[in-house]
């Protein structure tokens, strides 16, 4: 026997999408100047040093401290899962988040040279807010729109994200300067900046998005934990029929790995193996901005075309291009030099190799996103984009964690190779995946929803 099929999402009001999506444009201020291009820099080089083992240990603290903060994610993201649709609260759990994130990262400005206890905490608690608040606006999407229509609601919050980015970085690069110790005065700004920009920035999400969930009485005093427990398990046994979704996850489990180790270690890898300077930085920081809102945009059109698994796959070989070209630059910059008689410094050449980076990363996130949007039914959509999160943050994990042991032993250099490993890997699981199929078991679904 089967329940009545479930009721069709209508799309939102564009004023509600947009103030859903300024959540990506306002925390792309803690993304970027945090964790990608000036805090990391900062606490590697400058917080912790070089301790006679060529920022070694620094890297390694970095790895660990992201890598604490996705795993209390993954422990933790299922019990308020559970909580917020018990009690309808999604927008409460979101607020709370915010304000975390805003207050820690303001006091990034306390963590001076040789804090290191501090800038890890600080690093750990306000990333772990940062995620959580990731996974809550997640939460929001299926409520959005149709299926058919999340790829492009999440694609333009992505490309606002990087817009906003782009302003909050370019300011703070322009007005703070660089992460150095020299210029620690200033640069230690970074932190209340970043916090400032976030709080202004998301107030039209919290005026604008719907809490649009039902309190559900049954469960409310019910333990979380078994709850989220419950629903780990049963997610678990209905990927079974949904066999395309479940690979495609694992597909993912790798891919993100990648990105994420991309992520926190680009600009650290800029600074300690390419050696740029402040102008070099600068500019590739604007390359990447803007190659990468092209490529979300760009792809999405590509997606239409062929579908979305082979704009996925293609994404992942453009970043095995990229990963290939970080690595040899050093190598590449020396033969020019040596067989062209050319005078060509490394880190202008790392400038091309930014712009291959830039279309990949934001291709490659927005297709993943819009795959799982794709086989995920209405009834279902927001449970699987839960653990669509939950896995983008268990990459995290070991990816993280992997780069910074495999770094401490073999140097930042070699074992950025790790990212083409992780990426062929993913290309290879999602060979198998069916994107017609997919589709149809989640249509299937719609149609008869199991009791």
């Amino acid at each position: 026997m089967t329940a009545p099929s479930a009721p069709p999402v209508t799309r939102a009001s564009r004023k509600e999408i947009l103030g859903w999506a300024m959540f990506d444009f306002a925390n792309q201020a803690y993304t970027l100047l945090i964790i990608t291009v000036v805090f990391g820099e900062l606490f590697t080089t400058v917080i912790v040093g070089d301790r006679g083992d060529n920022y070694r240990l620094a890297n390694l603290l970095w790895s660990l401290a992201l890598a604490i903060s996705y795993l209390m994610v993954v422990v933790t993201a299922p019990v308020c899962g559970a909580a917020m649709d018990a009690n309808a609260t999604k927008k409460r759990y979101l607020f709370i988040s915010y304000l975390v994130t805003v207050a820690t990262t303001a006091m990034l400005y306390f963590v001076a040279p040789g804090y290191v206890v501090l800038g890890f905490l600080l690093i750990v608690v306000s990333n772990y807010a940062y995620s959580m608040g990731e996974s809550f606006i997640a939460a929001f999407l299926p409520e959005l729109g149709p299926p058919r229509e999340l790829g492009k609601i999440s694609g333009f919050g992505w490309s606002l994200g990087y817009v906003g980015g782009l302003f909050a970085a370019g300011f703070t690069l322009v007005v703070l300067g660089e992460a150095t110790e020299a210029n620690f005065d200033r640069i230690r700004w970074v932190g209340p900046f970043a916090a400032a920009f976030f709080l202004v920035a998301a107030l039209p999400t919290f005026l604008w998005l719907q809490e649009r969930g039902v309190p559900q009485p049954r469960i409310a005093h019910a333990s979380y934990l078994a709850v989220a427990r419950r629903r780990i398990v049963s997610t678990f046994m209905e990927l079974r029929e949904f066999r395309d979704l479940a690979v495609f996850l694992v597909s993912l489990l790798f891919s993100m790995a990648g990105i994420y180790i991309i992520i926190a270690f680009a600009f650290i890898y800029g600074a300690q193996v390419i050696g740029w300077d402040e102008s070099i930085r600068n500019i590739m920081f604007i390359i990447v901005q803007i190659t990468a809102a092209a490529g979300a945009l760009g792809f999405g059109f590509l997606q239409d075309r062929i579908g979305a698994k082979p704009t996925y796959i293609g994404t992942l070989l453009l970043w095995v291009a990229a990963i290939i070209a970080i690595w040899g630059t050093p190598t590449v910059t020396a033969f020019l030099n040596t067989a062209w008689g050319m005078d060509m410094q490394a880190q202008h050449l790392f400038l091309v190799v930014g712009t291959l980076a830039g279309l990949s990363l934001g291709s490659s996130q927005s297709a993943s996103r819009a795959l799982v949007g794709l086989f995920s039914p209405n009834g279902k959509a927001a449970e699987f984009f839960g653990f669509w999160g939950l896995a983008n943050k268990l990459a995290g994990v070991f990816g993280i964690i992997g780069l910074g042991v495999l770094q401490s032993l073999v140097g930042l250099r070699a074992s950025i190779l790790l990212c083409a490993v992780l990426f062929i890997v993913a290309v290879l699981i999602c060979l198998v995946v069916d994107q017609q199929r997919g589709e149809d078991a989640a249509r299937a679904w719609r149609a008869a929803p199991p009791t």
